[in-house]
């Protein structure tokens, strides 16, 4: 397998770092090897945050060079405009799913959980493994509602 690049970028309190740990922790359940970075540009809410994530069979280095990024995920205007360059010629962009999730999604705090949902379309990951790593990330009270908002995000 080669490896798969996704970048997720926003501003901090959009859940980040949070949707980052879910596809590593899902791609490892399901034996990927995985690196994670994480780049934080103002350590408070509302400021540039990144996360890398690498999968494949053996990863090197956890940090995506510019214009290998597969999956670009950006979780604010600003930001994708900022990180576009880190898209290689034939990745995808996902900011398109973003805006329509932000009409769907009636609570913004579910929004990134339904862009997970809809990379799962996109990633040889196991349904079992999402819902696995879901629930190590997720606090209890949130899981079954993010579980229903990644399934409608998956939905093909």
């Amino acid at each position: 397998m080669e490896t798969i690049n996704i970048l997720f970028c926003g501003t901090g309190g959009q859940g980040i770092l949070t949707a980052a740990e879910v596809v590593a922790l899902a791609a490892m359940y399901d034996g990927y090897h995985v690196k994670k970075s994480e780049v934080h540009g103002m350590a408070q809410r509302g400021g540039s945050v990144e996360s890398h994530v690498r999968i494949g069979e053996k990863v090197f280095s956890p940090i995506i060079e510019a214009g290998q990024t597969d999956y670009l995920l950006s979780f604010e205007k600003g930001e994708h405009d900022r990180m576009a360059c880190m898209l290689k010629q034939n990745g995808t962009d996902l900011f398109n799913e973003f805006v329509k999730a932000g009409k769907l999604i009636s609570n913004p705090k579910f929004v990134n959980t339904y862009m997970l949902g809809v990379l799962a379309k996109h990633l040889s990951i196991s349904n079992e493994s999402w819902q696995k790593a879901m629930k190590e990330s997720i606090k209890p009270q949130y899981l079954d509602k993010n579980i229903e908002v990644f399934m409608l995000g998956n939905k093909k």
